[in-house]
């Protein structure tokens, strides 16, 4: 199971990309009550995200410098 949510919190990295996302937008697409698929919540445990805010959207999440890293280090290990 360990393997199923690393790969999904990759995606939920992925899904947000280089730029920030509505944090409303973020807890409709990725937020869960499957205990099995915490996928938000560790994210989060894991230093991965960052809420901020901007004029204009509210509240927004971005991915963390060290989520970033967590991203490059997935995306090198992949098969061609």
């Amino acid at each position: 199971m360990a393997d199923t949510v690393d790969e999904l919190v990759l995606d939920l990295l992925e899904w947000i990309g280089p730029t920030s996302r509505p944090y409303t937008e973020v807890m409709e697409a990725w937020r869960t009550s499957c205990p099995r698929l915490p996928v938000w919540e560790d994210a989060n445990e894991r230093g991965f995200l960052e809420r901020g805010y901007e004029p204009g959207r509210g509240a927004v999440v971005v991915v963390s410098t060290c989520g970033r890293r967590y991203l490059d280090e997935r995306r090198a290990q992949r098969p061609s």
